[in-house]
């Protein structure tokens, strides 16, 4: 590629640097005229011939004509990397990453992400802006929906799934694959108040320990490319900071693939006070290590003036250029620059009956039961009435669905069909997302009255999560509520469904309901796998990823949080001068790593093989997991580990192996994990990662509140 560098001039070299959107390219189904705040990015026709990649491009015949019409203009022939958004699914909708975790089940996230690429490469992407990694710990923020929860160590796993599952073992070689991008970098899931965009402040260590191990995680399992995240980390936005990107990504991890930008945030460190115009945000960008600006024109309109000027060195471009360059001879766009997409493949591959078949067992896997007092499962002689706004939505898919569509959605009226008859079905819309009428209320109560039993539908809209969807109260809709309130007077069961991208406050929910049933986003085949759980054709293994806050006071709450100087509940604690709220407790409704099954297990025999760790040794933690009920489940069993005394504080849990088992009524399994020094290590004040000689305690559970413990020493 060095070749081809050397004959490209400055201005060419700068081109490959932009990324633009379909429409500014011939050959694109919505090209024209480009107008409003498109036309003020001052892009003209040879930074569109000679740009290096296209965002959002979708359809072999699309990518195919844009890129042939590319081709004719651009002299050196140099191809484009077409990018996208392909977050859970192209066509086929998987669950949102935030249920997808609550599956606990790498294989199968893995297995969504394979298939997604397949879609997205034989639909002409070669790039996917995924997996996205960011640890989140509050869920008014509306991203949560595209993680995998508040444990570095479960994100982490997720994340090497994810990049496994996009890129496949040599995505070089095989066209249906596609490079995957990990996003956003770095810590943009602490955003303050949970509020998009907005700052994260946080020390080092922090940073270091539980935000970043993802992202290695995810560049480790060989992921090409890097986004940059919108806020600031340190008071230095993220997308200029030379830290993060050049001392830490690149000299500290040896990550040597392309960096791009997030949508227009380059020239966003001009609000954040970073850069005083366009060329300072080019400047500060580029030698901060950002290789790609999206959709904003800062270095196509400044990079050449700033080189003449001798403000930034050629040779900065020329490195950038070389890693897009690589980037696309890797996917083998100099050779075959149409790459997998095929019109014909699309016909046979996208939305097929094989991936519609793996989007329910994900979404089957996905969903959590939280509550259930004795009602579920359901039986299909009794007479249902399935009432609520989602009853008939297939608005079930999430955000971030980008070709997925409403229509092919099952919903719930579908799902549970197939598993009664119409006799036995009453279905009405009882309310709207927000808003409510008699006549809604009326039709409901017709409806409830000629039931045995309440499924009640309820959940956010799809526009009330993911980016910028942010909510300060996370209480479902007063509407809603009020529609709960209302079903309470017929004395029936009521099972509430729910339909969401964030944990809620489910307070006026989980009261009034007899069972709950988290369904999340769950995609293109949701209903179905929900009305399956609902009748019991499907055991819920679904378990939490993230704590469900008692009140939004709290937030954020998680479960790895350190301990104070005055712990409520401490032996010798007093009643009021402790950490503590005075009007709700400290502890979350439901713990990380809670759910129920239809059936019952035990935990007995717990014990260490030894009390004493050495540095060259292993000791192995075993407990023996017994199905007590009557028919086979799945049961996810944790292991946590606390330092009891560190060189600074530690937190009371830290999940460090996890196993999903599969158990007949009467069976026992023993699940062993294997403790390494190396587990126990952790960022110390001077930042050095290792661990301390001591004590240390081991729990196991099903959850992270319900545990059994030991303790060993580590002795070095």
């Amino acid at each position: 590629m060095t070749s081809l560098l050397e004959k490209m001039t400055l201005e060419e070299k700068i081109a490959q640097l932009i990324q633009l959107a379909t429409f500014f390219y011939k050959g694109a189904e919505s090209s024209g005229k480009i107008t409003g705040p498109m036309e003020d990015m001052g892009i003209n026709e040879d930074i569109i011939k000679n740009s290096g990649s296209v965002l959002g491009a979708s359809g072999a015949a699309e990518v195919i004509s844009i890129q042939k019409e590319h081709l004719k203009e651009n002299r050196l022939g140099i191809p484009l990397l077409t990018m996208a958004d392909i977050v859970h699914g192209y066509k086929t909708i998987f669950p949102v990453p935030l249920a997808i975790g609550c599956s606990w089940d790498t294989e199968l996230a893995e297995k969504s992400a394979e298939i997604a690429a397949l879609e997205a490469s034989v639909s002409g992407v070669h790039v996917t802006f995924a997996p996205m990694v960011d640890l989140v710990r509050d869920p008014r923020w509306g991203r949560v929906m595209e993680t995998t929860g508040e444990d570095p160590y479960l994100n982490s796993e997720f994340a090497r799934a994810f990049v496994r599952g996009f890129q496949g073992p040599a995505f070089e070689k095989d066209t249906n694959c596609v490079a995957a991008c990990v996003k956003h970098f770095a810590a943009y899931g602490a955003a303050e108040g949970g509020r998009d965009y907005n700052t994260v402040d946080m020390s080092e260590r922090q940073l270091r320990e539980t935000y970043l191990p993802a992202y290695k995680a995810a560049l480790d399992e060989g992921c090409e490319m890097v986004m940059t995240a919108f806020n600031t980390v340190d008071g230095i936005p993220a997308t200029g900071s030379r830290k993060l990107m050049r001392d830490l990504l690149r000299e500290e991890w040896g990550f040597g693939g392309v960096m791009i930008s997030d949508w227009g945030a380059v020239k966003e460190l001009i609000p954040h006070g970073f850069a005083a115009d366009e060329k300072e945000a080019a400047q500060r960008s580029l030698e901060a290590g950002v290789d790609i600006e999206m959709m904003t024109a800062c270095y196509a309109k400044n990079l050449k003036m700033l080189v003449a000027e001798e403000k930034v060195k050629e040779e900065l471009i020329d490195e950038a250029v070389l890693r897009i360059l690589e980037l696309k001879q890797k996917l083998g766009l100099f050779d075959n620059p149409y790459r997998g997409a095929d019109e014909a493949g699309e016909e046979e591959l996208v939305l097929s009956g094989k991936h519609r078949e793996a989007a329910y067992k994900l979404a089957a896997k996905s969903c959590v039961l939280v509550k259930n007092n004795n009602v579920l499962p359901l039986k299909a002689s009794q007479k249902a009435a399935l009432i609520g706004p989602f009853a008939k939505s297939g608005d079930i898919l999430g955000p971030w669905s980008w070709q997925g569509s409403k229509k092919d959605a099952v919903t719930m009226e579908a799902g549970i069909k197939r598993q009664v008859g119409d006799s036995q079905l009453f279905v009405s819309e009882g309310s709207g997302i927000e808003t409510i009428t008699e006549e809604q209320l009326e039709k409901a109560a017709q409806a409830a009255e000629k039931a045995d039993v309440l499924i009640l539908a309820l959940g956010e809209a799809s526009d009330m999560s993911g980016e910028a969807g942010c909510r300060a109260d996370i209480q479902l809709p007063r509407a809603q509520l009020h529609l709960i309130e209302h079903m309470k007077k017929y004395n029936k069961p009521i099972v509430t469904v729910l339909f969401n991208g964030r944990p809620l406050d489910l307070h006026g929910v989980i009261e009034a309901s007899d069972a709950v049933l988290e369904a999340w986003y769950p995609g293109t085949e949701g209903g179905a796998a929900a009305a399956d759980i609902l009748y019991g054709k499907v055991n819920p293994s679904g378990r939490l990823v993230m704590s469900f806050p008692y009140a939004a006071g709290q937030i954020p709450v998680y479960y790895n949080h350190f301990t104070t100087g005055r712990p409520k509940g401490a032996p010798d604690a007093q009643v009021r001068y402790v950490s503590q709220y005075l009007d709700i407790p400290n502890a979350p409704l439901l713990p990380f790593g809670f759910g129920l099954s239809y059936t019952t297990f035990s935990y007995s025999g717990f014990e260490l093989s030894s009390q004493r760790l050495s540095l060259k040794e292993s000791i192995t933690a075993s407990i023996n997991v017994q199905n007590t009920g009557d028919r086979a489940g799945e049961e996810v069993v944790q292991f946590y580990v606390q330092d009891m005394v560190g060189e600074v504080v530690r937190p009371v849990k830290e999940l460090k192996y996890f196993q999903k088992i599969e158990l007949q009524p009467g069976e026992t399994k023993q699940v062993t994990f294997t403790i390494t020094e190396d587990q126990l290590r952790y960022h110390h004040q001077d930042l050095t990662f290792k661990s301390d000689p001591g004590t240390f305690t081991v729990y196991a559970g099903p959850n992270s509140r319900d545990t059994s413990d030991l303790v060993f020493e580590l002795v070095m």
